[in-house]
């Protein structure tokens, strides 16, 4: 199950480019003999400044057909990493072929593309700058490939 990374915003050269690379590559390469991955970063922008209503758009369009939908948002579901790691699973037993992660901007994601997400997911009840954010489901991405793969990275 390929999955995709949805996000506003072009991230730059820096430390939270480099981390989030160094933990999609790890995912790749750990999630392959489970049938994860690859994982990829689409990002769009909004260069017209309509908001999150046009960034849910631009968003819709990166969205790969068929795929798995889940938004991070402030209001989704708090899971643990095991869970989640649970849920990843789930998705690709059913015969999922993508699943897309989507990360809004400095507004969130348009209340309509939530609605129509398969999961809403947060990473707690503080609000991350959307960066960052990325960086988050970078390493829960590879934490989570690495617990299915009954590895110690993940320590109880």
């Amino acid at each position: 199950m390929r999955v995709r990374i949805c996000a506003v915003g072009r991230m730059r050269a820096g430390p939270e480019k480099t981390l989030v690379d160094d933990y999609l590559t790890r995912f790749s390469r750990t999630g392959r003999a489970l049938g994860l991955g690859p994982a990829e970063l689409s990002e769009v922008e909004d260069k017209k400044g309509g908001g999150s209503p046009a960034e849910a758009l631009l968003l819709r369009k990166a969205l790969p057909p068929g795929a798995a939908v889940c938004c991070l948002d402030e209001r989704g579901k708090v899971l643990g990493s095991p869970v989640f790691a649970d849920r990843l699973a789930e998705y690709r037993d059913q015969g999922r072929s993508e699943i897309a992660f989507v990360i809004g901007g400095a507004d969130g994601i348009a209340p309509d593309l939530v609605a129509e997400a398969d999961m809403v997911l947060s990473f707690g009840k503080m609000v991350w700058p959307h960066m960052l954010a990325r960086v988050m489901l970078s390493e829960q991405l590879y934490r989570a490939a690495t617990i299915l793969a009954g590895s110690p990275y993940h320590r109880v």
